[in-house]
């Protein structure tokens, strides 16, 4: 069912992120979303980006609670530390919340947020762009038909050149690798195998490069799932940029590259009996379907998928990897039920946009 009125939303935090993606979004969602206000401690880019979007508010952070009186969700682009504290405010005045991945930086901060949108009755989302994009869901379709036989492992990299003195690289931020780009190869993971790890396991290491020691710089992970699948990933924020994964089965196999891009089309390529099938689709904006989709999911009462719930499970998964990085043992994950999987109706395709000039910001990779 579609929206009867528009969701009057404000982006808090423009970052780099907001700016390239989440704001110009807003011209693809016209149909039930708008863009009512913006929140930066940066007094230049409120004011130029208010005045090049036409931007009706524009507040400073010290004005989070003026903002929430005049909008009806919020986009948390913020660093990942904030995004407990601005998700909860949020709750508390009413308003719904889309937050970026990684949902928080701890499960116990996860669970406030979402307690307090339950408390509440407003939703909660985590932006898994991805959800909506329709070559990733097309991949996550084949594996899940049978198509490629049984299901045994997935393996996946992902890594980039961060820049010196980026936010992921301050371990007070929330940043290193497996909140920033870890999430996406767990989210893979899940979704791909329908199913929930039981054991995890990794290895951190850091060369000595002195603008990651506060973090990880180099990550291998494990994923043990039932019937004997596993499921393995590195994360780098010292390598080539690189983001593909791929799932093999019994009859096939599916690989997906690039796999978690946004600025560039997305594309996989089946084999099966040595038959190759190759599916492919030019730059898509993957932000406006998310927009579309939870401002219906507001207006029509519904929950929206993904869930804090969802968000919940990869920073479970995220805080055990790098407690086993730490201990040089496997960690154990508790049991997770997961209340909706992505449907058909996320298939929502928008065409993607020019970037923008940007404010006083930079991309994170160089």
């Amino acid at each position: 069912m579609a929206a009867k009125r528009k969701i009057r939303y404000a982006v808090v935090g423009l970052g780099h992120i907001a700016q390239v993606a989440v704001i110009p979004a807003f011209a693809h969602a016209r149909r039930n979303s708008e863009l009512t206000a913006i929140v930066s401690g940066d007094s230049t880019k409120r004011r130029e980006l208010s005045r090049r979007y036409r931007i009706e508010h524009a507040f400073d952070y010290d004005q989070f609670d003026d903002c929430l009186r005049v909008v009806d969700a919020v986009y948390i682009a913020l660093p990942n530390s904030m995004h407990a504290e601005y998700t909860i405010r949020a709750a508390q005045a009413g308003v719904h919340v889309l937050c970026e991945k990684p949902l928080a930086v701890t499960s116990e901060e996860c669970r406030e947020m979402i307690a307090a949108c339950q408390k509440a009755k407003i939703k909660l989302m985590t932006a898994y762009r991805l959800h909506f994009e329709g070559v990733n869901l097309a991949a996550i379709d084949l594996a899940r038909s049978g198509t490629l036989g049984e299901l045994k492992y997935f393996n996946s990299s992902f890594s980039m050149t961060v820049r010196r003195g980026d936010i992921r690289t301050k371990r007070a931020s929330g940043g290193g690798t497996l909140y920033d780009i870890g999430v996406y190869c767990i989210n893979a993971a899940r979704n791909l195998f329908r199913d929930e790890p039981t054991e995890v396991s990794a290895v951190s290491v850091n060369s000595g490069t002195k603008t990651l020691k506060e973090i990880d710089e180099t990550t291998a992970a494990t994923l043990r799932f039932g019937n004997d699948r596993i499921a393995t990933f590195v994360t780098s924020f010292n390598a080539a940029d690189v983001g593909s994964f791929r799932i093999v089965g019994t009859k096939g196999d599916l690989r997906a590259d690039p796999a978690y891009e946004y600025a560039e089309g997305l594309e996989f390529t089946l084999t099966v009996d040595g038959k190759k099938t190759r599916k492919k689709v030019g730059k898509r904006d993957q932000f406006a379907p998310e927009l579309l989709y939870f401002s219906d999911c507001i207006v029509n009462d519904v929950e929206p998928e993904p869930s804090g719930e969802e968000g919940l499970q990869d920073v479970r998964i995220v805080e055990a990897l790098y407690k086993s990085a730490r201990t040089g043992r496997p960690v154990a994950i508790r049991p997770f039920s997961k209340r909706k999987r992505p449907t058909a109706r996320q298939r929502i395709s928008r065409p993607g946009v020019r970037k923008p000039e940007l404010v006083k910001v930079q991309s994170a990779s160089r």
